[in-house]
């Protein structure tokens, strides 16, 4: 997480409002992947058009940001580029499999992944980089791992959906904090990479008359909103990540999921009493890490004073 920068009076507001649009996003992004499903296009050409469209949405914020003369000299890094390579290929397994599970009526699997994340953040946290933990957030670990085993127990197998985005996303933000790049730079270079081999997909299809996009204007303007869909909300997130407390963006982390998981309900997937059980775990792991996250924003403040 950025460090917290205050602001003018006038810009919490505005920042916390960020927070909340980010996450809103992210939570109803599944509907546009699935009305694309239906249409028939698969999730490898909604993957190949979310990167390739992503990457002129991220090229707008970096030139919003002045970044320009970042991008050159990241440009001329290979160290920089290669660990940039390889979050790229974690954004690409993330998006892959988030948006074969929204569209194969594996919505409540996902949901699950997103709320386990933040917990496997503190986890790596500890192992990685020796950050302490504290006694919330090792009780807060503890519920999410036994949420995991219950879940597993329920589908009759690992939740691998779960994991896989749980845990590729966690290493993406691994990787993101060796990156000496900003977030605007970052993500357009991460496109970037993405875009050629989408480019070439999206070619091959077109060639071969497979393309969902060809002679379908509607779907074609779909796959060209997935673009912005995918960039808007992390540059919001990470504005708002340096003008709202740690604490707050905690808590507000869990919208998405939950907005994922109310849209796995409605659409009818099977929610058995041992699924549930599980996921009273992971929400009372979510509640506990929430409360640290409270307790260990005052604290400062207490001492202070």
């Amino acid at each position: 997480m950025p460090p917290v920068v205050p602001g003018p009076g006038g810009e919490r507001p505005l920042a916390l409002g960020a927070a909340v649009g980010a996450y809103v996003i992210w939570g109803l992004v599944p509907l546009a992947f699935q009305v694309l499903g239906r249409m028939g296009v698969s999730p490898w050409e909604i993957l190949a058009h979310r990167t390739a469209w992503a990457a002129p949405t991220a090229l707008l914020f970096v030139w919003m940001a002045r970044q320009g003369a970042q991008v050159r000299a990241v440009m001329g890094q290979p160290r920089v580029l290669a660990w940039l390579a390889v979050s790229a290929a974690l954004l690409s397994v993330n998006w892959s499999v988030f948006i074969w599970s929204v569209n194969s009526g594996r919505v409540l699997e996902s949901s699950l992944g997103y709320y386990i994340n933040p917990l496997l953040n503190m986890a790596v946290g500890a192992f990685l980089f020796r950050e302490r933990l504290s006694r919330p957030a090792l009780l807060a670990i503890g519920l999410a791992t036994v949420g995991v085993v219950i879940q597993a127990l329920a589908l009759g197998h690992l939740p691998w959906v779960s994991l896989v985005l749980g845990f590729s996303f966690c290493a993406y933000g691994v990787v993101r904090k060796r990156v000496a790049a900003d977030a605007q730079t970052g993500l357009f270079i991460e496109c970037l990479m993405l875009a050629a081999p989408s480019l070439a997909y999206m070619a091959w299809l077109q060639a071969n008359g497979a393309s969902s996009a060809q002679g379908s204007p509607v779907a074609l303007l779909w796959l060209v909103a997935c673009g912005p869909l995918t960039a808007l909300p992390l540059m919001l997130f990470s504005w708002a990540a340096r003008r709202v407390p740690f604490s707050v963006m905690g808590f507000l982390q869990f919208i998405a999921p939950t907005m994922t998981f109310v849209l796995g309900l409605a659409q009818g997937e099977a929610f058995t009493p041992l699924r549930a059980l599980s996921f009273v775990f992971i929400w009372c792991g979510a509640a506990v890490f929430v409360f640290g996250a409270l307790r260990a924003a005052r604290s400062p403040v207490q001492s202070a004073a």
